[in-house]
């Protein structure tokens, strides 16, 4: 097992790589009344590791993301006489760690809480970092805390009971994070595809280490995304309109956004079109998506009410070469013009 400690404004985290479910107990407060927050799949598989504790389930799927689940949180909360000593835990993936995160931050302002990730691209992108939040109106994200979880639980071997698409999914995040801070790892990645998608545990458990150093890093610097925690959102400007108007997966939907994020980097003279076709090669390696119909005016539309914008510009995140993602500052208008070329 390998441990990563992120220090932040908002609190300390710790990120067990390798650890397993059945060893949650240890990781728990003593005396302390403690909740599940998880959904059917992991009831499906995992109920019997849960027992003991009170479980509070939600829906499946981004769909279930909103402030209506909130609301079904909290009432079960007050149901289960939930009170300040409370810690609550998260099991599952990315959507049921954001939303558990967000609930924990703000009942009672503010509860301790803890994730048990199932999820490839949940430990290298959901759980951690910080992040907690939902969607709103159809926008991403768009409502949300800073928070750290006191721990982090990375269980590998949960992948085998991982639909497959949502486990390919997760590569898109880990392909992120090489492309804007490490070229070895992207050169890793490019040799070691057939390993990945195969459940070979060394080979994942090196890819999320890896992962999870470079976005414990950058969150260490700048927990409140002011300035280079930015770079993680690498193609996202795109994804979350992609996500948003076809309803694929977001690894999937990041996938797409880097490819265009990279032809963006190109046409900017930022990177190289042979760097660029590495992107693609890589993501295609990984079975991931890397081309769709996209209406540009919705593209735009979402662009425009990014978290990213500031003012009449948005902060695009484009790469200067492999390994090194920088911010674009770039105006409403020119970036029509990308969209319109991109699209």
């Amino acid at each position: 097992m390998r441990t990563i400690n992120i220090k932040a404004g908002s609190g300390e985290s710790n990120i067990y790589l390798g650890e397993k479910l059945e060893n949650l107990r240890s990781y728990l407060p003593d005396g302390k009344k403690v909740v599940i927050l998880t959904d059917a799949n992991i009831l499906k598989h995992y109920a019997a590791q849960l027992q003991g504790f009170p479980v509070v389930e939600i829906g499946l799927g981004e769909k279930n993301k909103t402030m209506k689940t909130l609301e079904h949180i909290f009432e079960e909360f007050i149901r289960l006489e939930v009170d300040r000593s409370t810690f609550i835990v998260a099991v599952g993936g990315g959507i049921v760690c954001d939303v558990t995160g967000y609930a924990a931050s703000s009942f009672m302002r503010g509860l301790k809480f803890g994730f048990v990730s199932t999820t490839l691209l949940s430990q290298v992108d959901a759980s951690v970092g910080g992040k907690n939040g939902v969607n709103f109106q159809g926008y991403k994200n768009m409502v949300g805390v800073f928070a750290q979880p006191e721990f982090v639980i990375c269980d590998v071997s949960m992948f085998k009971t991982l639909d497959r698409k949502e486990f390919i999914s997760g590569f898109a995040e880990i392909i992120k994070a090489a492309a804007i801070r490490d070229k070895e790892l992207f050169a890793y990645l490019e040799t070691n595809a057939e390993k990945a998608l195969n459940l070979d545990e060394e080979v994942l458990e090196k890819l999320i280490y890896e992962s999870v150093r470079i976005k414990a890093t950058v969150v260490q610097n700048d927990e409140k995304e002011k300035g280079e925690r930015r770079i993680l959102n690498f193609g996202h400007t795109f994804a979350h309109s992609i996500e948003k108007n076809l309803g694929i997966l977001h690894g999937e939907a990041v996938s797409i956004g880097m490819v265009l994020a990279s032809k963006a980097s190109v046409k900017l003279g930022m990177l190289s079109q042979t760097e660029a076709d590495r992107i693609e090669k890589v993501l295609v390696d990984y079975k991931l998506p890397v081309k769709l119909l996209l209406d540009k005016n919705k593209v735009y539309d979402a662009v425009l009410k990014d978290k990213k914008r500031d003012g009449d510009y948005i902060n695009l995140i484009v790469l200067s070469g492999l390994g090194n993602g920088v911010v674009q500052k770039v105006h409403i208008k020119d970036m029509e013009e990308i969209v319109n070329d991109l699209c």
